[in-house]
């Protein structure tokens, strides 16, 4: 809501593209650990591009408007993970390296297609008043993220209807997982939760 009409505050959208980025540099090894899983050429293009396509746009997207921010390249790159952005990464990680391909595209789902939704229910509602807020809006309501959006549904339908029953709860368990994990995100960078200070006597 706060993206839309502009009443983010900055810090807290400061924080958040922080988290992000940390997020997207293990989330385009999911993808090439899903690429490599995939049994398909054409599965194995799409996601190539997918990675590619976040790679030179999504993270550039991110790069500037972190500079915008006052974040230059080097904040990004030392950032330190929050709780919830280390627990969602390596929830993935760890799908992807243990998982099918059904199982790895049920754990991205969730932040694929919640993006998405996102993206078209704020630029439903009209233009943002802050600038760098309204790019954000337009990247994530764009026809190609839209579209990519769509694909992965379908790719995740389809996978789903050839698994067996073992499968089938794998992918559940870590979409259910996945889905849990992206609200914290959200809910994580709007409170800026950060790891708790230990020591003391």
């Amino acid at each position: 809501r706060g993206l839309g009409d502009g009443t983010l505050p900055p810090d807290r959208y400061r924080f958040y593209l922080l988290q992000d980025w940390l997020f997207l540099r293990e989330y385009v090894r999911v993808l090439a650990l899903a690429a490599a899983a995939a049994p398909g050429l054409e599965e194995q293009r799409r996601l190539v591009r997918l990675l590619q396509a976040t790679l030179d746009q999504e993270m550039d997207l991110h790069r500037r408007t972190a500079a915008l921010e006052g974040l230059g390249a080097e904040d990004l790159d030392q950032g330190r993970p929050a709780p919830f952005t280390f627990a969602y990464t390596r929830h993935l990680l760890s799908t992807a390296r243990g998982g099918t391909l059904g199982e790895i595209v049920a754990g991205l789902l969730p932040c694929q297609w919640g993006y998405a939704v996102i993206g078209r229910h704020l630029a439903a509602r009209g233009p943002s008043p802050v600038a760098r807020y309204q790019e954000w809006i337009q990247a994530y309501a764009g026809e190609a993220y839209q579209g990519t959006a769509r694909w992965m549904w379908d790719l995740a339908a389809g996978l789903g209807r050839g698994m067996g029953a073992a499968e089938r709860a794998r992918a559940g368990e870590a979409f259910a997982y996945s889905f849990q994990l992206e609200y914290a995100f959200w809910d994580g960078c709007w409170r800026r939760q950060t790891w708790p200070v230990c020591g003391g006597d």
